[in-house]
C-alpha cells in the first residue's frame, strides 16, 4: 500500500493520526531531527510528505483551534516553499463542506520556540505569517529537493499575544513525550507560571481536537 509520511513534533500530535496508509515518525519538537525524519521518510518511498501538529499563532485574529492550510512555509533564510495546491485545496473544500474552514495564509519556520508576545509580532512582521512552528520548513525542504508532493495540516495553539511558560520550553524528550518529573522540577521554581502552563495546556487541547477532526473528516487526508 502507498503511504503518506507525516512528521509531527509530539506524541500528542501522532496519536491524532489513525487510519491505514500512514507513516507517523515523531521529531521530538526539534527542527534537525524533522529535517531527519522527514528524510528517512522519503528514502522509505512514501508518496507525499505531510508536516502535521501544533503551531503557535502569529496573527491576532487566530483563536486556539483555527485550522491551518498554508499554501508556503517562509524558511528561517526568507525563501518561501509552496505547498502543493491541489492537494492543500482538496482538503480545504472537504473541511469546508463538513463546517471546518482553513486558513491558507503562509507559515514560518523557526528554528527555536517563539515563545513571547513581543517576539511573535517581530516574526510576523518580518515574514508576513500567520502562525510558525518548527517542523514544517525542514520537512519542505526535503520534500522539494526529492520532489515530492507536500502539504502543511496544522492547528492553532497558542494566541499571538500568549506568552510560551519557560518552564514548557525544552520539557518534551527525543520521543516527543513530556518530561513530566523536569516540568515538575521547573515549576517548583517559577510557580508563577503554573496558571499559564494550565492555559496553555487548554488551548493546546483546542487545537488538538481540531486536528482528530480533520483525520475523521478526511482519514487519507485528501491526498489522490
Amino acid at each position: 500500500m502507498s503511504r503518506l509520511g507525516i512528521v509531527v513534533g509530539y506524541r500528542a500530535e501522532a496519536r491524532c493520526l489513525v487510519g491505514p496508509g500512514l507513516r507517523v515518525l515523531c521529531s521530538g519538537a526539534d527542527p534537525a531531527r524533522a529535517r531527519t525524519a522527514a528524510q528517512r521518510l522519503g528514502d522509505e518511498g512514501v508518496v507525499g510528505l505531510v508536516s502535521f501538529g501544533l503551531a503557535g499563532g502569529l496573527a491576532a485574529d487566530l483563536a486556539p483551534g483555527d485550522l491551518l492550510l498554508p499554501q508556503a512555509v517562509i524558511m528561517p533564510d526568507g525563501r518561501e516553499i509552496a505547498t502543493e495546491a491541489a492537494w492543500r485545496e482538496r482538503l480545504a473544500a472537504t473541511l469546508e463542506r463538513a463546517g471546518l474552514p482553513a486558513h491558507s495564509a503562509p507559515l514560518a519556520g523557526s528554528e527555536i520556540v517563539v515563545a513571547t508576545g513581543d517576539a511573535k509580532r517581530a516574526l510576523a512582521a518580518q515574514t508576513g505569517a500567520a502562525a510558525a512552528d518548527m517542523e514544517s520548513h525542514g520537512v519542505a525542504d526535503v520534500a522539494a529537493r526529492a520532489g515530492l508532493p507536500y502539504l502543511i495540516v496544522r492547528a492553532v495553539a497558542d494566541r499571538s499575544d500568549q506568552a510560551i511558560p519557560r518552564a514548557a520550553i525544552g520539557a518534551i524528550d527525543a520521543q516527543g513525550e513530556v518530561r513530566h518529573l523536569a516540568l515538575l522540577g521547573r515549576l517548583i521554581g517559577r510557580p508563577w507560571e503554573i496558571g499559564a502552563l494550565i492555559a496553555l495546556g487548554r488551548s493546546s487541547g483546542r487545537g488538538l481536537a481540531s486536528l482528530r477532526r480533520v483525520v475523521a473528516l478526511a482519514p487519507g487526508l485528501g491526498f489522490v
